[in-house]
């Protein structure tokens, strides 16, 4: 297809396909003549991927050519690539680099097998010291059940990932951890509301 087809197939105008062309964030057609080429249904995917990075991710160009770099590089496996996905995505976390020990600690004691330098190990830390700071308890056995629970849900999250393309891989990660975790904050909180209202209210006698 020509890049007007690729343009209107996309969704993307054509100077945007040009500029991402330009920043080699979407890999040139196949040339037919000094000015014009040919693009498959792989471009077409990769604009949705592109989108979804700059978009969604809320990503830098620069950033987001890292991510695709990964998602291009034969030699990472799925799970680096995911990781790249990860990494890149903003988090929540204050100019002062929060004290990791905490954290650290909790991961071995879980035994689970994350990045030393992984962007949500920061989160994590802050968090805890933010409740510290706060004088609120937050014993083994309260962060165990969170644990339980959060670990339940990446079993379930990495199970859909799609590996049979790291287009579509990178795609789920990004828009499915951007997207779904307000969908996660809001159902604690109504889950939370439900359960009070079950347990704690009492209506008025007649």
């Amino acid at each position: 297809m020509r890049i007007s087809e690729l343009a209107r197939r996309s969704g993307v105008p054509v100077g945007t396909v040009k500029y991402y062309l330009r920043e080699e964030l979407l890999p040139a057609g196949e040339p037919t003549s000094a000015t014009q080429a040919q693009y498959g249904e792989e471009h077409v995917a990769r604009l949705g991927l592109i989108r979804a990075l700059l978009g969604t991710g809320g990503l830098s160009i620069s950033t987001a050519r890292a991510v695709l770099a990964a998602v291009d590089d034969p030699e990472l496996s799925a799970h680096d690539m995911i990781g790249a996905a990860h990494s890149a995505l903003p988090t929540m976390v204050g100019n002062e680099r929060p004290d990791l020990g905490a954290a650290h600690a909790h991961l071995r004691r879980w035994g689970w097998q994350v990045h030393h330098d992984s962007p949500a190990v920061s989160v994590l830390a802050q968090a805890l010291q933010a409740l510290q700071a706060a004088g609120f308890d937050t014993p083994n056995a309260l962060l165990d059940r969170y644990a339980r629970a959060a670990h339940e849900l990446g079993e379930q999250d990495v199970a859909e990932v799609p590996m049979d393309s790291p287009v579509e891989a990178v795609r789920f990660v990004v828009i499915g951890t951007l997207l779904l975790e307000p969908v996660l904050l809001s159902l604690r909180r109504l889950a939370q509301e439900d359960v009070s209202a079950r347990r704690l209210f009492r209506w008025p006698d007649a």
